[in-house]
Formats: C-alpha cells, structure tokens, sequence
C-alpha cells in the first residue's frame, strides 16, 4: 500500500480547494482556509527544499 505524505495531502487539498472557489468565488471563509493551506504548503515546501540541500 502506498502511503501519501503530508505535504501531497496538502498539494491536494490546495487543489480542492481552488475547485471549490470556482464555483463558489465570493465564499470569503472558503477563500481564508484556501489561503490557510497554500501558506503552510508554501512552508513545507520551503522547507523540504533546505532539508534537501
């Protein structure tokens, strides 16, 4: 069985969410916890990126 890591569930999430906001672009709390994982996706991506370096 493969096993996502944390930072695919978040690349997943971000996608889900910028579907929702298609459909729904005037949800401001939508558009706050799209914004809430792009942020902590950003992070761990910076941060993978150091690890690996």
């Amino acid at each position: 069985m493969i096993q996502e890591s944390s930072t695919d569930v978040l690349r997943q999430s971000m996608v889900d969410y910028l579907m929702r906001i298609i459909g729904l672009p005037d949800d401001e709390a939508l558009a706050q916890e799209a914004d809430d994982v792009v942020r902590t996706l950003d992070a761990r991506l910076e941060a993978e990126r150091h690890a690996v370096v």
